[in-house]
C-alpha cells in the first residue's frame, strides 16, 4: 500500500462482523483459562498480559506507525520525552555515554545533559555540521548510540541522516532519529540508515492538541550481536533468563524496551489516547501536504518583509539547508517556520502579544496556527551559549502554520507587525 492508504488501513485489521472503526479496549486486565497460560506469557509475551505495557487499541496504533515508518515494530509511550528517555535507557547503563547533535529540542537537551547525568550516562554534544574527524574524536569506548533530529526544533536544521548513520555503523552503534516534525509522510529516516526512530505524537501525528504521546520505532535492521550490547545476547535474569537476540530476532530492541523498561517505568498510554491518536493518523497525509503548502506561502511573505531579519524554512530557495532538504524532505519541510524579528527579545514579545488569530501557546504542529518565543519559553532553561549552539537567537520566533486560509494568517501577521 502507498503511505496515504497505510494511514487508513494499517494496524487494525477488520474481520467479518468487526467494528468499522478501531475499538477502544478500555480494560486494565485480561483473563486466561489457566495458571499455566499466564506462566507461559511471562516466558514468551506474545499476547496481552496487562495494560501497563500492552493494550489492544494501543497495539493497533503501534503497528500502524511501524508500517508508516517502514519499521519492524513500535512501542507507544505517554510523551515524546518518555520515548526519548526509553530509547536511550534501552541501550545504556551507568558509565556509558551517548553522542547527540547540539541543535536538539530544548527539552531533549535538558533530558540528556541533566537528567541522564543523574543516571550516570554522559551526553557528548556535537555540532550537526561536525566533520567526520570531529565526530570520531567525540566517540568514547563506552559510547552506545548517536542521536539526532530530522528537523531541529526550533532552529530547523536538516539533519544529515545518512552521514551520521554511516558514522554510527562504522563504530558498531545505532543511530536514533527524532522524526517528529516531518512525520513519516515527509521523511522516513530508516530509508537513510537510521536504526531507531522516535516521535512526539503530541505534534502532527495527533494534530489536534488532544493528548500527549510518544512512540519508538525499531527498524529491525541493527545487529545487536556485534559484541557491544551484551544485554541483548546474555540472559536477562529479571525476565526468566530470556536472551533477546535469540528469542526475538530483529525485534529484540523493542521487545527488550517493553519487557524491561515499560514493565518498570509504566509510561504506557491509555486506550482512549491511542484511539484519538489513530484519528489523527488517518488524516496525517492530507494534513501534512496542506501544512507545507500554507507554510511556504507564509515563509515567502516573511522572507520579503522589512520587519524580519531572517527566515529559516528549508523548503525556501536560498535557505541554508535547502539542498539537503531536497534529499531528505523532497515533499515539504512541515508547517513550522522560524524567523528572527528585528528588534530582538522585546520586539518579539510585543509582536506575539499583538497576534489575534495565532495562539500563544507551548505547543507546535497543531491544526491551528500557534506561535512561541523559544528563548523565554521552551528553551529558557538553556544558557546563552546553549541557545547559540541550538541555533536560537533571542529574537527568534517559532511560527507553526495551521490549516486556516493563508489570507487570514497573513492578515494577522501584517497587523501584528504594525502594532509591535
Amino acid at each position: 500500500m502507498k503511505i496515504e492508504t497505510k494511514c487508513l488501513h494499517e494496524g487494525y485489521q477488520r474481520k467479518n462482523g468487526d467494528p468499522g472503526a478501531l475499538p477502544i479496549v478500555q480494560s486494565t486486565t485480561y483473563v486466561f483459562d489457566s495458571t499455566q497460560h499466564i506462566a507461559d506469557l511471562f516466558d514468551m509475551p506474545t499476547e496481552y498480559m496487562y495494560s501497563r505495557f500492552a493494550n489492544h487499541t494501543v497495539d493497533a496504533v503501534e503497528k500502524k506507525i511501524a508500517a508508516l515508518e517502514g519499521g519492524a515494530a513500535a512501542m507507544c509511550t505517554t510523551s515524546g520525552q518518555a520515548a526519548s528517555l526509553l530509547s536511550v535507557l534501552n541501550l545504556c547503563n551507568a558509565g556509558d555515554s551517548i553522542i547527540a547533535i547540539s541543535s536538539l529540542y530544548g527539552g531533549t537537551i535538558n533530558l540528556f545533559a541533566v537528567s541522564l547525568k543523574k543516571f550516570g550516562i554522559k551526553c557528548i554534544f556535537v555540532d550537526p555540521e561536525a566533520t567526520d574527524e570531529e565526530l570520531q574524536n567525540a566517540l568514547e569506548p563506552n559510547t552506545k548510540l548517536v542521536f539526532g533530529e530530522t528537523l531541529a526544533n526550533p532552529a530547523l536544521n536538516v539533519f544529515d541522516i545518512e552521514r551520521f548513520a554511516n558514522f554510527a555503523h562504522r563504530n558498531k552503534i545505532p543511530l536514533i532519529v527524532d522524526n517528529t516534525f516531518p512525520t513519516p509522510i515527509l521523511c522516513r529516516p530508516i530509508e537513510f540508515g537510521a536504526d531507531i526512530v522516535i516521535h512526539s505524537t503530541t505534534k502532527y501525528m495527533d494534530g489536534h492538541a488532544l493528548q500527549g504521546g510518544g512512540v519508538i520505532v525499531d527498524s529491525g535492521n541493527f545487529d545487536w550481536t556485534n559484541g557491544k550490547f551484551p544485554e541483548f545476547t546474555e540472559p536477562d535474569e529479571s525476565y526468566h533468563g530470556v536472551v533477546y537476540s535469540e528469542t526475538f530476532g530483529n525485534i529484540a530492541y523493542i521487545i527488550k524496551a517493553r519487557m524491561q523498561l515499560m514493565r518498570d517505568f509504566g509510561c504506557y498510554p491509555a486506550a482512549n489516547s491511542a484511539f484519538l491518536l489513530n484519528l489523527g493518523l488517518e488524516t496525517l497525509a492530507v494534513r501534512m501536504a496542506k501544512y507545507c503548502e500554507n507554510a511556504m506561502t507564509v515563509a515567502e511573505f516573511l522572507k520579503n518583509n522589512e520587519n524580519v531579519e531572517s527566515v529559516s524554512y528549508p523548503a525556501l530557495e536560498g535557505d541554508k539547508y535547502h539542498e539537503r532538504a531536497k534529499k531528505y524532505l523532497p515533499n515539504g519541510t512541515s508547517g513550522v517556520i522560524s524567523f528572527v524579528i528585528k528588534g530582538g527579545r522585546e520586539r518579539a514579545t510585543r509582536f506575539m502579544d499583538a497576534l489575534k488569530l495565532a495562539s500563544r501557546e507551548v505547543h507546535v504542529a497543531d491544526i491551528r496556527t500557534c506561535v512561541l518565543h523559544p528563548a523565554s519559553m521552551t528553551h529558557r532553561q538553556l544558557t546563552d551559549e546553549q541557545l547559540i549552539a541550538a541555533g536560537i537567537n533571542a529574537g527568534l520566533i517559532r511560527f507553526s502554520v495551521g490549516l486556516e486560509n493563508t489570507d487570514d494568517i497573513l492578515d494577522d501577521l501584517k497587523q501584528a507587525f504594525a502594532n509591535s
